[in-house]
Order: structure tokens, then C-alpha cells, then sequence
């Protein structure tokens, strides 16, 4: 049984961020996921989650200066005290909210992301979050949706993975930017569906709905099931339309 959740940042946009967890419930998820939580206290979240039955599933440790292009600072040198007070952060936040994954996010290239610094940052991330019994994540992006973002290939988390080696590093495995940087889509399910501890969706080429696309989904629905995989499904896409109406694809795919 495939399970998902509702990305918050990405669904019900037309609402106060709060008000979207009450909108998902309604949907009929049972999880959420979202970008970054740090503009909104904790305790306002968890309420909010408790009070529609919900798990938070995933989001984002702080990912530098966004608006100013920062993708991540995990992968940057000299930003290692920023880097663990970002830790720091995002296990606080983890800790409140019952969380047990947190994406961090590499960086861009031409701000210096390299492997070094990267491998560095990653194996501290790890070892204070095992303490916390949460898991760290790394996803590829691809680069015509970010530029210049410093993790791109499945193959090249899975080596930054083994090299860390620690047991609660691992892949976020977003099917989206897989089909644009890779293709192999089918393929990949079949080799990375059972070491992935999230995954994403969403159809290219315009990252709506997964109902039509480049991507069958009804038919990589069905794969990730008969893979054994028994994580979250993360909607992280941007609706066509008004949200709501555009559930319908979970009918369309066969997974309502």
C-alpha cells in the first residue's frame, strides 16, 4: 500500500501555510512534507498537525540565503559553524514536530560546492541526528530547474552514501529529476526503489500532476509497489489548476 503526502509548500498555495494542513487532511492524506518550517514556530505546526491526525514526514534543514540564490550550503567551504547551527536547527525542529527525515540541501557550484566539504558536513549531520533516531537525507536535482546544484546524478549520492557510511544517511529519490537528468526512470525504480527513504513525484516536462507527462505514473505506481518499497511518497508537484480538482490523478494512476 503506497502511502502519501502532501507537499505543502507546492499544494493549496492559496492559503494561509497553516490553513494547508487542515486542506490535506480533508484531502484524505495522512502525511505532509514542506520546504522550511523555520518561519513558523514549532508549536504552532504541531498543533496543527495533531489537531488533523497528520505526520510530518520530511523538510528541509535552513538552506542558506534563498533569496539571494543560495540552494544549500552543505557542499560550501568555510560555511561549517552555519552548517551545524543549521543541524542544530533542524533537529530542534524535528524534535517538536515527531519528524524523522531532513533533506540537506548541497549547494551550487559556482558558490564552491565540492565534494570535500560536502562528505565533511554530511557525516556530522548524520551522527548528531542518529542520537535523535532521525534520518538524513540527500536528493539529486536536477539543473534546468536549479542551475548550477551540485548533486545531479542518483549515482553520485549513492557514492557520497557509501563513503559517509553512516547508517542514517540516505537518498531522497525524486522521480521528477531523475527523468530530466537521467531518463531511465522504470530502470532506476527497479535498482534504487528499495535503498531510497523518500521519494518524490511530480510529470515532466511542466512538474504537474502526476497523471500525464512524459511519465506513466499509473505504471510506476505500480512498480514502486511490487519493488517492496515502504516509505513515503512526497506530492511535490505544482498543480495545473485548484489543487483539490486536480487529486483526481490519484483515480487516474489507480492509487485513490
Amino acid at each position: 500500500m503506497l502511502r502519501f503526502a502532501a507537499n505543502l509548500s507546492f499544494l493549496w498555495t492559496e492559503l494561509p501555510f497553516l490553513d494547508r494542513f487542515a486542506a490535506a487532511a480533508a484531502a484524505g492524506f495522512k502525511g505532509v512534507e514542506f520546504m522550511f518550517p523555520y518561519a513558523t514556530p514549532a508549536q504552532e505546526i504541531r498543533a496543527r498537525l495533531d489537531d488533523n491526525g497528520l505526520e510530518q514526514v520530511l523538510f528541509n534543514m535552513a538552506p542558506g540565503h534563498w533569496d539571494k540564490g543560495e540552494r544549500g550550503f552543505a557542499a560550501l567551504p568555510g560555511r561549517e559553524d552555519e552548517f551545524a547551527q543549521a543541524v542544530d536547527l533542524a533537529l530542534d525542529y524535528a524534535d517538536k514536530l515527531g519528524c524523522k527525515r531532513l533533506h540537506a540541501m548541497a549547494g551550487l557550484t559556482d558558490h564552491g560546492a565540492n565534494r570535500i566539504d560536502y562528505l565533511a558536513n554530511l557525516a556530522l549531520a548524520a551522527e548528531w541526528a542518529r542520537a535523535q533516531g532521525v534520518e538524513v537525507l540527500i536528493e539529486p536535482i536536477n539543473t534546468r530547474d536549479m542551475p548550477g546544484y551540485f548533486l545531479t546524478t542518483t549515482e553520485q549520492a549513492l557514492d557520497l552514501i557509501a563513503e559517509v557510511d553512516a547508517p542514517n544517511l540516505g537518498l531522497q529519490f525524486d522521480l521528477y529529476h531523475r527523468h530530466i537528468t537521467q531518463g531511465g526512470v522504470e530502470d532506476a525504480i527497479r535498482h534504487y526503489a528499495r535503498v531510497a527513504r523518500h521519494m518524490q513525484v511530480a510529470s515532466p516536462p511542466d512538474r504537474g500532476e502526476p497523471d500525464h507527462g512524459d511519465l506513466d505514473y499509473a505504471r510506476l505506481f505500480k512498480l514502486i509497489d511490487e519493488v517492496g518499497y515502504q516509505g513515503w511518497i512526497g506530492c511535490e508537484y505544482k498543480p495545473r489548476g485548484d489543487t483539490t480538482a486536480g487529486l483526481k490523478w490519484r483515480t487516474v494512476c489507480g492509487v485513490a
